[in-house]
């Protein structure tokens, strides 16, 4: 499988390129600064210079030919603008769905967050900037819905930590708050990519009890 990472450097993304390199698999991950290269190298994978700010859709369309199917794990991180939350969380994502239609790829995965829905952006306990992160995710979410050529799956962890990986989660619609770990992230993406069966789905995932293949196939069955 040929899958292509936006936001290559993300510690979710740098997981699951080593996951996806560990298993046999061509990745490439999209990166805008030079200097991180190296590390995506480090993790088997293919560092391409596309900084989705400023590059047209054709451009980063010509960077997904051939592949079997691509990942959104962008972010303007913590610290960034209200600006770049727009520009990156939603833009880039919106930007990167059209680029995936146009070069015929089918897969798209959207790493999006919990509370991405209308209940969480009128909550004023929340503070501007995490509002405006929010409603960039809903509108990035909705764009990609929308996206009828899209075999489209968003994925939506709990709060996110750097503990080891459990291989086990807990998976659903719904699943209500809870942690999670990068690297289980990052495995449930791994098996996203091979269930078709979940396109046009959003789930949700927090840190859990049963095993992750199970969860993903279980939830695919309903």
């Amino acid at each position: 499988m040929k899958v292509v990472i936006a936001g290559g450097h993300g510690k979710i993304a740098l997981l699951l390129e080593q996951l996806l390199f560990r298993r046999g698999g061509a990745v490439t991950g999209l990166i805008r600064n030079p200097a991180q290269a190296e590390a995506l190298e480090k993790a088997g994978a293919q560092a391409r210079l596309v900084d989705l700010e400023k590059a047209t859709s054709d451009e980063v369309a010509r960077h997904l030919t051939g592949a079997d199917a691509v990942v959104f794990a962008a972010g303007a991180g913590p610290g960034s603008s209200v600006g770049r939350k727009d520009s990156v969380d939603r833009g880039a994502a919106i930007l990167l769905a059209d680029a995936t239609e146009s070069a015929g790829v089918g897969r798209y995965l959207l790493l999006s967050a919990m509370g991405a829905d209308l209940r969480a952006v009128d909550d004023t306990s929340l503070g501007p900037v995490f509002r405006t992160y929010l409603r960039a995710k809903i509108a990035a979410e909705s764009a990609v819905r929308s996206r009828t050529a899209l075999q489209a799956t968003i994925v939506r962890p709990g709060l996110l930590d750097d503990t080891p990986g459990t291989g086990r989660v807990t998976l659903a619609e719904r699943t209500g708050p809870g942690p999670i770990s990068r690297a289980d992230v990052a495995a449930v993406l791994l098996a996203l990519l091979d269930e078709s069966r979940l396109t046009g789905r959003t789930v949700e995932v927090i840190g859990g009890s049963t095993p992750i293949a199970d969860a993903v196939a279980a939830h695919a069955a309903h």
